[in-house]
């Protein structure tokens, strides 16, 4: 049988005390995480942070602790209720945030990129060329390889104008 999934919010910072705590609970937990990166001290770290700030996604079976228990976890503000009483999220939505998020939880936009992907350019001086994903910019723009008269050629483009090969 499927879980009833719930939202709880976290207390600051504490999501992985949370779902870590409310795993050994017995609940199936839902942690859809999103990969950062930042400029710390003059380097480039990346690092995984909460796809919903402040929120994270509880499964909860007919034998499931109580709301009490739940609240009272460390790591967990609140269970997110609408006048008192605490309503399911959609399963839709749900299973569609999980099909987006691979193995470890990273959430994957379904038009994203990685390094090496094969794409056609479809706008622009370079439309209908072919071009290897070399890397992706915090702007949204994505670095390619393209192949211009025998040699490689690294451009930006933006996503949008690209089309998987």
């Amino acid at each position: 049988m499927a879980p009833t999934w719930y939202l709880i919010q976290t207390k600051p910072n504490a999501h992985n005390t949370a779902a870590r705590n409310l795993a050994r609970q017995g609940c199936d937990v839902f942690l859809p995480l999103l990969e950062q990166t930042r400029r710390m001290a003059q380097q480039f770290r990346t690092e995984l942070r909460p796809l919903f700030p402040g929120y994270l996604f509880v499964g909860l079976q007919a034998q499931a602790p109580s709301w009490r228990t739940l609240n009272s976890t460390h790591g967990v503000s609140r269970g997110v209720s609408l006048d008192g009483t605490y309503r399911p999220v959609p399963e839709t939505l749900i299973a569609q945030l999980q099909t987006q998020c691979d193995d470890a939880g990273v959430f994957r936009a379904q038009d994203s990129y990685t390094s090496g992907d094969l794409v056609e350019i479809q706008r622009g001086p370079f439309a209908s060329f072919l071009a290897e994903v070399v890397d992706m910019a915090p702007d949204q723009r994505i670095w390619v390889l393209i192949d211009l008269m025998g040699q490689k050629s690294r451009i930006a483009i933006d996503p949008q104008d690209l089309r998987r090969a």
